[in-house]
């Protein structure tokens, strides 16, 4: 027997899946708070971890952070969506995976959010055209930020602070103008060499999280740096 759905009772079905949406939503901004005192933890990948160790990592990982990046720059759009399916078959969810660079997959696979370089596609007209998206944008000057904020996407990403070592021979760019930075009406994810014993020098600028590639994903036990970095996160500006 096949059931019908009248107009209203259709409606009402979808109104449910919203208001269950939204729910979940709220809940995740509140075990934010709780997690890192309202501060944010990003994790990056690197492309150097095979994508079925990377799905074990992120299954023990993920209630501990806010956001998870795909950044895996010689991967194909389609290989990229399959990682996606792959996680979310692994109970990992959507709501937390950003893609890096690609719009088009970002849509494609209902991730939550695209990360864009400049060679990417504007920031401004991707939030513009996809506002469902949370939308960030790589910067590494002041002057990017304030463009980055009058685009009105949702944070950017500012780095690299400290000495690192997916940058070598490159001077890290400080803490000065991350604070100057954390002034903007944007929230500021600082990147670059970050470790739990200096997280609380990047939250004393004011910045609104930390993003973490090698620090969590090729630690011995991934799970306890993770949770290292979210105890940082949450007493460290205390």
């Amino acid at each position: 027997m096949h059931l019908k759905f009248s107009p209203l009772s259709e409606t009402r079905k979808w109104f449910f899946v919203f208001h269950l949406i939204f729910k979940a939503e709220s809940f995740q901004k509140k075990v934010r708070n709780i997690l890192f005192n309202g501060k944010e933890l990003h994790i990056i990948s690197n492309g150097k971890i095979p994508v079925e160790q990377l799905r074990e990592i992120l299954m023990d990982i993920h209630p501990y952070v806010t956001a998870i990046h795909l950044r895996e720059k010689d991967k194909t759009a389609r290989e990229l969506f399959e990682a996606v399916e792959l996680f979310a078959c692994a109970n990992i969810p959507r709501s937390k995976l950003i893609i890096n660079d690609r719009v088009d997959v970002a849509i494609v696979a209902k991730a939550c959010g695209v990360q864009l370089a400049f060679h990417s596609l504007h920031a401004g007209i991707v939030k513009k055209a996809f506002p469902e998206l949370r939308v960030g944008s790589s910067i590494h000057s002041l002057e990017e930020g304030k463009s980055a904020a009058m685009d009105g996407i949702d944070y950017v990403l500012y780095g690299h602070v400290f000495p690192s070592t997916s940058k070598p021979g490159k001077p890290p760019k400080g803490l000065g103008e991350l604070m100057w930075l954390s002034q903007l009406d944007i929230p500021v994810i600082a990147i670059g060499g970050i470790t739990p014993e200096n997280t609380k020098q990047v939250l004393q600028t004011g910045a609104a999280g930390i993003a973490v590639m090698s620090g969590v994903l090729e630690a011995r036990d991934p799970l306890l740096a993770v949770k290292a970095y979210g105890n940082a996160l949450k007493y460290g500006d205390g």
